[in-house]
Order: C-alpha cells, then structure tokens, then sequence
C-alpha cells in the first residue's frame, strides 16, 4: 500500500512539476496586437450550473501566458477553473518578464521588479489576470493543461454573471484599469494553444 501511496505522489509531484515549468521562449515582442473587443449593446444570456450568464463584448486576444492557475473551491470555480495572467506588446517580450517577478493567487495576480525594463504603465496595460469560463468540455480540458510560456489565440465574450440568491461577477472592459475589478473574465469559445 506504502509503494501506490508513494507512486501516486511522485506523479502528482511531476505534474505540478511540469505545470509549472515555462515552456522557453526567444527575446522579442510574440504577440504584437493589442486585444480586440466591440462591445454588445443588446446582451444575449445563457445558463451555466445554475448561473446566468449575460454577454457584454466580443474580446479576441493572441497573448503570451505569464502564469496559470487552477481553482478547485469557492462560487467562482464553478465556472471558471483556471486564470491566466496574459501578456502582448512589450509584456510577451521573454527579455522584458525575465526582469519583473510575478504571483497569482486568490484570482488576482501581482508583479515585483527592481528595475523596471519597460514603463509601469505598459506594465500595467499589457498584462492582465483573466477568468476563463470554458464554453464546452473540450475547451476546458484545454485550458487546463496550459502552462507559462504557451502563446494562445482566445476569442470569446467578457461577461456578467449572476446567481439567483443576488451575486454578481462583471467583467472590465478596459486594459487600463488595475486592482479589484480589473480581470476580465470571459466565456471561452475559442481556444488555440501552441
């Protein structure tokens, strides 16, 4: 029994291992585009376990992933498991991150550097933590096995979301804005992963 306890959390151990580890990339600006949004001026709703889901833009993003993370508990994990934090322009740049120490948790992310390599402002603009909620299964296995490093092409919409008892989850809908309420959290109906 000692020998399945211990295999088991050797492979448990590997694969938090590789999620982890950063997949290399050269120096250089990888995902040039700012990302795109139009906004819905007539909402569409949808269910999702036990939630209603109303649409308020289109979003199209290619950015470069900074950092993932899985979320198990809590309301929000009903529907969206995994955050990522995303980076275009400047911030897709391996020689601009590897200056600037990053963490995510408690569906929110922060940055630390000493030097900054580029302004705080493009830092603050091209860069963001997003909340996925995966459209189907198949998107949401996707989602769950990307790993900092992976360049992803997401289209979908940035919703609202709300629970019958009164709860509520908006999306921004800016770049621009920083600390809580700043994440955008999208229905993920497209997903390319390379």
């Amino acid at each position: 029994m000692k020998q399945f306890f211990f295999i088991g959390a050797v492979i448990v151990s590997l694969y938090f291992f590789w999620r982890e580890s950063e997949i290399p990339r050269p120096a250089g600006v990888l995902a040039p585009d700012e990302p795109y949004q139009r906004e819905l001026y007539t909402s569409s709703f949808r269910q999702k376990n036990g939630y209603q889901i109303a649409t308020l833009a289109t979003f199209d993003i290619r950015a470069r992933v900074i950092r993932s993370s899985r979320y198990w508990f809590g309301r929000e994990s009903d529907l969206s498991p995994v955050d990522l934090v995303l980076g275009w322009g400047a911030m897709s740049d391996s020689k601009v991150l590897q200056q600037i120490s990053f963490s995510q948790g408690g569906r929110a992310y922060s940055w630390s550097t000493k030097t900054l390599p580029v302004a705080r402002q493009v830092i603050e603009t091209h860069s963001a933590n997003m909340h996925m909620i995966p459209a189907d299964a198949e998107i949401e296995s996707r989602l769950k096995f990307i790993r900092p490093g992976n360049m992803v092409h997401l289209k979908g919409v940035l919703v609202e979301v709300a629970s019958k008892e009164g709860w509520r989850w908006k999306s921004s809908l800016t770049r621009s804005d920083t600390g809580g309420g700043a994440c955008e959290l999208i229905l993920v109906e497209s997903l390319y992963v390379w």
